[in-house]
């Protein structure tokens, strides 16, 4: 039996009992330096871990000639005085940090030696340490490893909008580094930063930072963090953003990151990139109605609405939390001429005024009959704009023009922004979209 032991910062006295016992009762102890320093006392001889798969093989090899010295006594006899004597495998104990089978050790050994002759000993965990410190519930917390890896795992938690994010981290990807990712994205949903050092130590150092510009990423740059820190994010819950100086915001692409969201869908609205494409498609003027169905959180009516404030814009959303978030969003942006509507589409469409424009980014599975009553309520000449994501809607969507003789045409958009990774760049794609504009005949 090999007896993995995990350990936290506090040494020795981390440790119960019995696995102290365990530990104590050791003739041979294998580890890092730090994890050999707990037990400077300790009489067993002692195999430091370097290289892995080396020192591994080493710790194979004395355990196969210590089970052929048991089976053979007189091979044993026979070997030279410089041989290693033989090794009761029931008597070596493998010091790790935390626990063996979290990101650890442990899927190493079990790779090297049979399940039955390894026995765990698990310490606390960091994840487990850091989300306490916080003070925030993880069971359903996202855990990426970014120790020896790539940031893509927390790049795609990060765009996912996963609620709570736990990063392990190393000297390239560095909590600066992580910033940096989170930043770069550009995301609608905003995140506490919290960088946990030296958990379970006397000098455990936990705090949190602000990550909402250039500026707060090289106040991290110029920190000295502790080599063992763990990254810790969570999603702000409710509409919580930052106040707007409404003189500094551009006409016309608004950021992401300007609108407030829902709370447990943060990507659920259009991208600013499609906002951009769906504006030049619609051939807006002064002094139009636009219609926006299925509006979510008010993004594209909101676009709309500052670019022409002579035009009437009417927000269709069936959901209460949608019209809550598209009011917000027009009193944040001091938005006056957008109209929210509480609705299913197409029901409450006849009710409107006529549109001389329609962007269609919401159906609820209905798309097909609200282009048929979109289609008797707009003006001739009208537009109609179709942000699509799946190619079944994109087949009902081609179905009805088909049936109906309109003019048409499709972009299929593929966006990628750039991000910044440790010291490069790469881009990081968004979910493709179809847009189709649909012309009413004169």
């Amino acid at each position: 039996m090999i007896h993995v032991v995990g350990i936290g910062l506090d040494g020795a006295q981390g440790l119960s009992a019995p696995v102290r016992e365990i530990v104590e009762a050791a003739t041979l102890l294998v580890g890092s330096d730090r994890h050999l320093g707990y037990f400077p006392e300790h009489r067993a001889r002692r195999l430091v871990l370097g290289d892995l798969r080396l020192t591994l093989k080493s710790l194979r090899r004395k355990l196969d000639r210590a089970a052929s010295a048991r089976e053979n006594p007189a091979i044993a006899a026979g070997e030279s005085e410089t041989a290693s004597p033989a090794i009761d495998p029931e008597r070596v104990v493998v010091l790790v940090s935390g626990d063996p089978l979290f990101f650890g050790l442990g899927r190493l050994l079990l790779t090297e030696f049979p399940p039955e002759s390894l026995h765990f000993y698990p310490h606390l965990s960091c994840v487990q340490l850091a989300f306490n410190r916080v003070k925030v519930p993880w069971q359903d917390a996202c855990i990426v490893s970014a120790h020896g890896r790539s940031l893509d795992e927390c790049l795609e938690a990060l765009q996912r909008g996963e609620q709570k994010i736990a990063v392990l981290t190393d000297r390239e990807n560095s909590p600066s580094a992580i910033a940096r990712v989170l930043l770069g994205l550009d995301l609608p949903s905003q995140y506490e930063f919290w960088v946990c050092e030296n958990l379970g130590g006397s000098d455990e150092r936990v705090r949190s930072f602000a990550v909402n510009g250039e500026e707060a990423i090289a106040a991290l740059d110029a920190e000295s963090f502790a080599s063992l820190n763990v990254v810790v994010l969570v999603r702000r819950r409710g509409e919580v953003a930052d106040e707007l100086e409404i003189d500094d915001l551009p006409r016309l692409g608004l950021s992401d990151r300007t609108f407030l969201t829902f709370r447990d869908r943060p990507g659920l609205m259009t991208k600013r990139e499609i906002r951009l494409i769906v504006l030049g498609e619609l051939g807006l003027k002064p002094d139009q109605t636009v219609w926006d169905v299925g509006a979510g959180t008010g993004t594209v009516a909101i676009e709309v609405a500052r670019l022409f404030s002579s035009s009437q814009v009417y927000a269709i959303e069936k959901t209460a939390a949608g019209i809550n978030l598209i009011e917000q969003n027009c009193q944040r942006l001091q938005v006056r001429n957008v109209i929210s509507i509480h609705g299913n589409a197409p029901d409450i469409l006849d009710r409107l005024p006529v549109p001389d424009r329609i962007f269609i980014g919401g159906t609820g599975g209905r798309l097909r009959q609200i282009l048929g009553v979109c289609a008797g309520q707009l003006a001739k000449g009208g537009k109609i704009v179709l942000a699509i994501a799946t190619v079944e809607h994109l087949t009902t969507a081609f179905n009805w023009i088909r049936d109906w003789n309109w003019p048409h045409r499709a972009l299929q958009v593929q966006v990628s922004r750039s991000v910044p990774v440790a010291h490069l760049t790469r881009f990081a794609p968004l979910n493709p979209v179809t847009i189709v504009t649909i012309t009413k005949p004169k």
